[in-house]
């Protein structure tokens, strides 16, 4: 009996706000849920970790001193609980088992994140969400999904984007834009190349975990990339 397939996918918060910028577009869950739910029916083990920026980005707030550096970045962890209960609500209202489990403890709304249990959870089929971030400020959501993808023993982290890969300038501001369709942990550090924070970078090279980039609004591009068709997507490993 082959192993089943293994992933963290990684969304962004504005992703959740459509185009309006802020908020939570209903729409978009919907299409998020529908996507995760090919994945689990097709045997494949689904974790998620979503970003707050749609409600606040910790950083920002804190920018003038009038709130703390630290409140700030507690402020977007609590963002992302918010988002993780919209994305278990959309789950489940499509007949999915899902789990929420922050890494600070708020018992009314979710679980506390306890590795075992999360492993559990994910070999009975259902999809666990991550929120909180790591629980700790200074660190991104996204150092907290390369962080959880390598608890959890993923294959890979997906950061599903608007993008289809990674560039070596803005793809929507330079024509002349290439992609980078495979590209080294060393490479994306000391190029700057802003696939993750350095931190989440650096931890997922020596968790040898592949970091994936697509482009989350092209329908079954998920599946079609775990099953190995890498023409959509950008591979930092």
């Amino acid at each position: 009996m082959s192993k089943r397939k293994r992933v963290l996918v990684k969304f962004s918060g504005e992703a959740l706000a459509g185009e309006s910028g802020y908020g939570i577009e209903t729409s978009i869950l919907k299409y998020i849920a529908l996507e995760i739910k090919e994945l689990v029916e097709n045997g494949i083990d689904v974790a998620i970790v979503v970003g707050g920026g749609n409600i606040i980005r910790g950083a920002l707030a804190a920018k003038d001193g009038i709130i703390k550096r630290t409140s700030g970045d507690y402020m977007g962890m609590l963002a992302t609980v918010i988002n993780g209960v919209a994305i278990q609500e959309a789950l489940e209202s499509i007949g999915l088992e899902a789990r929420l489990q922050t890494a600070i403890e708020m018992h009314e709304i979710g679980e506390s994140f306890i590795v075992r249990k999360a492993r559990r959870h994910l070999e009975k089929g259902r999809v666990v969400i991550f929120a909180a971030g790591t629980g700790n400020p200074y660190f991104t959501t996204d150092t907290a999904a390369t962080l959880r993808a390598s608890e959890i023993d993923a294959d890979m982290l997906i950061k599903a984007t608007k993008v289809d890969g990674v560039y070596d300038k803005d793809p929507n501001r330079f024509d002349d834009a290439v992609k980078l369709s495979e590209l080294s942990y060393d490479r994306a550090l000391s190029d700057h190349i802003k696939v993750m924070d350095d931190t989440a970078i650096a931890l997922a090279k020596e968790n040898k975990l592949p970091i994936v980039v697509c482009n989350m609004f092209q329908k079954g591009n998920l599946l079609a990339i775990i099953n190995g068709d890498m023409s959509l997507c950008s591979i930092v490993k």
